[in-house]
């Protein structure tokens, strides 16, 4: 009987110490289900990195070290049709062009150095400063056939979400933080999967639209083992006469070393 009453001690120390177990694990399961739980909902409601997106955009348009390109310009405006060829060099956000075609062009010059541009041609003394929202041709300012720096030059604030040809975008309304940038205000989609610029529209100080855009992607460059996407067509409409319409294409996009001289600007007359 002493032998009975001790195995139903142990059995009863053996049943609370199971129970005590598993208590325990039920908690340390509840905490790690909770802990869990916060953790994928403050990361679904995490606010996107604004800059870091519109860098990686600025990137498939140009915005790297050492990348050269031939940029046909097409412009339609009423019954006249007019057509141009540069060859654009860059690194980083500086920027060198000179027109190929036409040959009453040929020679002419364009330089952006930390946001500040030059034009020359040929006849021309020294290099004339010029505002890189001064029209080049058609619908096309200057500072259009510049790669963007959106990150930089724009204060962004995501606006919104937005289907642009069935394709998930973000919205972003960029205020220009200088007054040399192209633009004072852009509206810009920004394909999510992707993360390239899909579409812009362009604003004056007080608001008014201008013009809108519509970039494709048919271009890749490669660097390092790496293969990014970049821009094959910008077209650019005027928001009130719609059939003006300028159309960038480019093409032929390598990266080179690009020595310092092609950025100077006492080096431009040669």
């Amino acid at each position: 009987m002493h032998s009975d009453m001790l195995k139903g001690v142990g059995m009863r120390r053996i049943g609370a110490f199971l129970s005590a177990v598993v208590t325990s694990n039920l908690i340390v399961l509840s905490l790690v289900c909770v802990s869990s739980a916060s953790f994928y909902a403050a990361t679904a409601h995490a606010e996107p990195d604004v800059v870091e997106i519109l860098r990686t955009a600025d990137h498939a348009r140009g915005n790297t070290e050492g990348l050269t390109w031939t940029l046909d310009i097409t412009s339609h405006e009423g019954d006249k049709t007019r057509d141009m060829t540069v060859e654009v060099k860059t690194r980083g956000y500086d920027f060198l062009s000179e027109t190929r075609n036409p040959a009453k062009y040929k020679g002419q010059k364009l330089l952006m150095v930390s946001g500040n541009m030059w034009f020359h041609k040929p006849g021309l003394s020294k290099p004339v400063p010029i505002a890189p929202r001064q029209r080049l041709m058609g619908q096309a300012a200057y500072g259009d056939i510049a790669a963007t720096n959106y990150a930089e030059d724009y204060e962004g604030e995501l606006v919104g979400e937005e289907l642009i040809d069935d394709e998930p975008c973000l919205v972003f309304a960029l205020k220009a933080r200088e007054r040399n940038a192209t633009y004072d205000s852009v509206r810009y989609w920004v394909s999510v999967e992707r993360g390239v610029g899909v579409r812009g529209e362009y604003f004056t100080v007080s608001g008014k639209l201008i013009k809108t855009a519509r970039m494709t992607y048919g271009d890749v460059t490669k660097s390092d083992g790496s293969v990014k996407p970049f821009v094959s067509t910008i077209v650019i409409t005027d928001a009130i006469l719609q059939d003006n319409v300028t159309t960038l294409e480019f093409r032929d996009p390598k990266f080179e070393k690009l020595p310092d001289r092609l950025f100077n600007v006492n080096l431009l007359r040669r």
